[in-house]
């Protein structure tokens, strides 16, 4: 999972499907950590298509 920060509104929509708790946020950043698979779950709903 790849965050692009210059798009993304870090609105927590990512984090509140997260099915692992694998991603860290602040009002600075938004990232994977080690807990994640991959699964996709944030990609699919992302309002901007920030996450690849």
């Amino acid at each position: 999972m790849e965050v692009d920060s210059s798009l993304c509104l870090r609105c927590g929509a990512c984090v509140s499907i997260c099915p692992v708790d694998a991603i860290e946020a602040t009002d600075s950043y938004v990232r994977p950590n080690e807990r994640c698979t991959d699964c996709g779950a944030c990609r699919k709903i992302c309002p901007v298509g920030a996450i690849k």
